[in-house]
């Protein structure tokens, strides 16, 4: 295994295991700041949306284009943004709704959160983090892999693309922690099963490798970062937006948005 690929394993690691920040917020800070929660993620959706449209769309484009003609390059790269799209979509439909970590009201379920779960049965509780953890696990098996091949594909691609997903997981850590810790009274067992969570990104990038390490021709890489390009940009405007509005007000997630978008332009512009 050779040192990209060890990077790249290492950034999407970091970005799954960041559920434990979210868990050690929702644990052990007596105040979470919604204001700051809604410009991080709003920031995080910025940063995702441009570096797939402007970055790994146009670099499928390219690979396609040169791998397959013109035409057909342009179409097939079209079609790998929607298939990631469909992908990422279908797992969010198939989770079911009640425990799906991206289907709740976020300001109302993280501000009462304690009020409301001291009163429920411990064992409901329970089950109700363990639900929430393993669909964080299943959301996260497309994102290790976005993870793991933008930084296979450019390592400075891969470190803006790994802070964005970080960014999305702390509140996802949070969701898991929270109900746990109400029905056990065990802090280390709700930050460790928040933490475990997070595996399934640097989980989904080694299945991803081994997968498509073999093949890796210049026509598969093409159809990967355009499905990555639209799990990406679903993942957005599906989760992340709607999260940040739900958790400040409108214009302090759109004014994290625009951040968002403006730093990851400099950085790339730094770069050429």
């Amino acid at each position: 295994m050779d040192q990209s690929v060890l990077y790249a394993f290492a950034l999407t690691l970091f970005a799954g295991l960041s559920t434990g920040i979210g868990s050690a917020i929702g644990l052990f800070s007596k105040k979470t700041n919604y204001k700051v929660l809604s410009l991080a993620m709003g920031f995080s959706a910025g940063v995702m949306i441009y570096i797939s449209f402007v970055e790994l769309f146009m670099t499928g484009r390219e690979s396609l284009v040169h791998a397959l003609g013109t035409k057909l390059g342009n179409w097939t790269v079209v079609g790998s943004f929607f298939a990631g799209i469909a992908l990422i979509a279908v797992i969010d439909k198939l989770v079911p709704h009640e425990e799906n970590p991206h289907e709740f009201d976020h300001t109302e379920d993280l501000k009462i959160a304690e009020k409301t779960m001291q009163k429920q049965h411990p064992s409901k509780l329970l089950r109700t983090g363990l639900v929430t953890a393993l669909a964080i696990a299943i959301h996260n098996f497309p994102e290790g892999m976005a993870t793991f091949a933008g930084a296979m594909q450019d390592i400075k691609l891969g470190i803006p693309i790994a802070i964005a997903i970080a960014i999305h997981n702390i509140p996802e850590g949070l969701a898991v922690s929270v109900p746990i810790y109400y029905s056990t009274g065990d802090r280390k067992k709700a930050f460790l099963y928040s933490f475990l969570s997070g595996l399934a990104e640097p989980l989904g990038a080694l299945i991803g490798y081994f997968l498509l390490h073999s093949f890796f021709t210049e026509a598969v890489m093409g159809v990967v970062f355009g499905a990555i390009a639209g799990i990406m940009v679903f993942i957005s405007f599906d989760q992340l937006l709607p999260a940040a509005e739900q958790y400040g007000a409108h214009h302090i997630s759109i004014y994290g948005l625009l951040a968002g978008m403006m730093v990851m332009a400099v950085s790339l512009l730094l770069f050429l």
